[in-house]
């Protein structure tokens, strides 16, 4: 799997890289800046971009807007946002716009060798990884009213089942459904939650984060 890093600080860029060449991956590009960081990662074309959150000039948010504007111009590059601190809003921007090969984790996570490479290797396929820090601080913030109030008590209990990532099918054999039935019920969320009819997996992840964040 070919990957391009960007992180303005050299050592633990490189030190990046190290890791993943041992993990198996190709580095096929790096970058310190975000001036012309668009260009550079489509230029080399990897499967997945990793990027700093933080990057020059500002060290605000250069390395977000770059993922954005890769994730919506060149939807077949993951791109993997990696921030030092937990910052629940800007993961929840970074997956506005779909889910698919998008990903948003602690820069400390790079410390495990194997969760890092499998959260790469899961964005490059077009999965959407969310660091468990984000998703604890989400759980624990206190949230105004929203549509989750119009859910019934079957489609919460639903919902907090796709919040540990059970599939549909998993879920039917949980509360003896058939998977038709879930999935009426997944219609219904995604219905009273107002999320737009796009793919799947786009409005699930939406519909999480709305459970997690209340």
């Amino acid at each position: 799997m070919r990957v391009f890093v960007a992180d303005d600080s050299f050592l633990f860029r490189e030190g990046l890289v190290r890791l993943l060449g041992e993990a198996g991956f190709d580095v096929v590009g790096q970058s310190d800046g975000s001036d012309g960081l668009v260009g550079e990662i489509v230029d080399a074309q990897p499967d997945v971009a990793i990027v700093d959150i933080r990057m020059p000039p500002t060290h605000t948010t250069e390395g977000l807007e770059a993922a954005q504007q890769i994730g919506e111009g060149h939807p077949e590059i993951g791109v993997l946002v990696l921030s030092q601190y937990i910052e629940s809003g800007y993961a929840q921007r970074l997956f506005e716009e779909g889910s698919a090969g998008r990903g948003y984790l602690l820069k400390e996570s790079v410390g495990d060798l194997d969760v890092f490479a499998t959260a790469v290797r899961q964005v490059g396929e077009g999965g959407s990884v969310v660091d468990p820090a984000v998703v604890a601080s989400l759980v624990g913030k206190p949230q105004p009213a929203s549509n989750l109030d119009t859910l019934t008590d079957r489609e919460r209990e639903i919902l907090a089942l796709m919040a540990e990532g059970a599939s549909n099918a998993s879920i039917g054999e949980r509360f003896f459904l058939s998977q038709r039935t879930v999935e009426s019920h997944v219609r219904a969320i995604f219905h009273k939650l107002e999320l737009a009819p796009t793919d799947e997996g786009h409005r699930r992840v939406l519909a999480v984060l709305a459970y997690l964040r209340s």
